[in-house]
């Protein structure tokens, strides 16, 4: 069973990496608030879910993780190397890294059998059961 504290951690970590992203590219004179314009185009991912929960939970997990933007930046950094200065790479990788640490900040996690369950626990209010 997955730990409360573990999923705190990991909330709290998230929101910490948001942070960085945020003052890193104020610190490097980027345009912060394309940040917040860029956000909602990675939640089209959920676009799966009209399909199948299978089918939604593969297309979202697949751009909720921390892989693409890692992949978007080092093609950023290699180009660098090359001498090549193309900067909206780096913006596409911090949007989207951005977009992921903040999901996880709110406890919207990798999808498991459905849009609700996730690695950080289940999406929105559980349901209580009184006792009579």
């Amino acid at each position: 069973m997955r730990s409360e504290t573990t999923t705190t951690i990991q909330r709290i970590e998230n929101a910490a990496i948001a942070v960085a992203i945020l003052l890193a590219v104020i610190a490097f004179g980027q345009p912060w608030w394309l940040l917040l314009a860029a956000f909602l185009l990675f939640d089209l991912s959920a676009a799966g879910y009209l399909r199948s929960a299978r089918m939604g939970a593969v297309t979202y997990n697949a751009v909720h993780n921390y892989a693409g933007p890692a992949i978007v930046f080092s093609l950023y950094v290699i180009l660098l190397i090359m001498d090549r200065h193309v900067v909206w790479l780096a913006l596409l990788a911090a949007c989207w890294a951005f977009h992921v640490a903040v999901d996880r900040a709110l406890g919207y996690g990798l999808k498991l059998e459905d849009f609700a369950h996730t690695h950080l626990g289940r999406i929105g209010r559980r349901s209580q059961i009184t006792p009579d």
